[in-house]
């Protein structure tokens, strides 16, 4: 790890392209506070529901706010630009919240308003390359442009066959997603100055942006950047699919993904550089080995506790109806099955870290709302499991 991150780091673009500025992180080595305030962006297809996950454990565990999806929405608004009357209650409430993290559209001005001056601002990013055909595969049957080609090599080979701007909310997935969900324009032309101002506002807004395809090595960054614990950032792979779903692209393929979405590709080599620099300036190369260790070790000491089956399993063997993910396109959602003689303790723990979004969203806004009407999903949730935690939130 430590000599491929050497090479990454020797093949930085020119200095006058590589220049970073972002608020400031913490300093290494010093003493710090646990933040509380965190804004995260989670993209589409880019391990962010497994980040979302953390979040919504530290919010229970600190007993925080979360800025939570109105009604029955299940994101903040997306695909619309946020505005702060998709969060619940936040006009008659008008308080900042601790923790803001479920999908929207970043629309910088309207979420200051929800969040605290102090919010600590990050989100994800991954190869486009394998977001696209996860994204192909999991936005099958809602992207126009996705339903009417066979796969994803055909879609590619000619885009433009399939995709049309006239339709470009409802074809967000299939272009340039994730400079979508940072608020721009995924159609925007391929302009070297369009792109490096659009790069300098995303790093004058984030104080960090991690890289899904090093998915270890960021929590570890995020660990350091929040000064949280170990089993704070320690994950169970969520909202992942079965194999046999995964397309292979062809050369040819993968190629015309970096034209197809080159908003995206340079919005990922850009941040795949800060983020090695971050490693650096934070944590250090020969101290993130030792702690990604820790943390798989961590990951695998919990498996054992939690789990029935080493792996995620396929829907139709999850035995937990109410660990059943939302199943979407031609993706097949795994989930995990819990060892069946966990004490009250464990069964909580292990519960939350393998809970769906969906679930654990509608869950904390029965907390945190109790006097309205529950998220209605359309399958069973975990009440049951939660009665001695339902103590409502209070506001920062």
């Amino acid at each position: 790890l430590v000599h491929v991150v050497q090479i990454l780091l020797l093949i930085s673009l020119p200095d006058s392209q590589a220049s970073y500025h972002s608020p400031e992180l913490v300093t290494p080595h010093l003493p710090c506070r646990a933040r509380t305030n965190v804004m995260f962006l989670k993209t589409h297809k880019t391990a962010s529901s497994t980040i979302l996950n953390m979040l919504f454990r530290f919010t229970e565990k600190h007993n925080l706010t979360i800025a939570l999806p109105a009604k029955q929405l299940v994101h903040l608004g997306y695909p619309e630009t946020f505005t702060t009357s998709f969060v619940e209650e936040f006009q008659t409430i008008g308080q900042n919240y601790n923790i803001m993290c479920n999908h929207l559209r970043f629309n910088r001005l309207e979420v200051q308003k929800v969040m605290a001056e102090n919010t600590f601002y990050f989100s994800i990013v991954r190869n486009p390359v394998s977001q696209l055909e996860s994204s192909y595969v999991y936005y099958k049957d809602a992207a126009p442009a996705f339903r009417t080609s066979k796969d994803v090599n055909e879609y590619l080979a000619s885009p433009m066959s399939y995709y049309h701007k006239v339709n470009y909310k409802q074809n967000i997935y299939a272009r340039n997603n994730m400079w979508f969900d940072f608020g721009y324009d995924n159609n925007a032309k391929d302009d070297e100055s369009y792109i490096q101002a659009v790069l300098e506002e995303i790093e004058q807004n984030f104080h960090l942006v991690l890289i899904a395809d090093y998915f270890d090595e960021s929590m570890i960054l995020l660990k350091h950047a929040l000064c949280w614990d170990l089993d704070d950032v320690v994950y169970f792979k969520l909202n992942s699919r079965k194999e046999d779903t995964v397309q292979t692209l062809t050369p040819e393929s993968k190629e015309r993904v970096k034209v197809w979405c080159s908003l995206d590709w340079k919005l990922y080599l850009h941040f795949n550089q800060t983020f090695w620099k971050r490693i650096q300036e934070i944590v250090g190369l020969e101290e993130l080995e030792k702690e990604v260790n820790h943390l798989r070790a961590r990951q695998k000491e919990l498996m054992e506790t939690c789990l029935s089956d080493w792996r995620p399993v396929e829907k139709t063997r999850i035995k937990d109806k109410a660990l059943m993910p939302f199943q979407s396109g031609a993706a097949s959602i795994l989930s995990y099955n819990l060892n069946q003689d966990l004490d009250n303790k464990s069964l909580r723990t292990c519960q939350k870290i393998v809970m769906p979004e969906l679930q654990y969203m509608s869950y904390l806004y029965a907390l945190q709302h109790p006097h309205k009407k529950r998220k209605q999903l359309g399958f069973p949730l975990f009440w049951n499991s939660f009665q001695e935690n339902k103590t409502s939130p209070s506001h920062s």
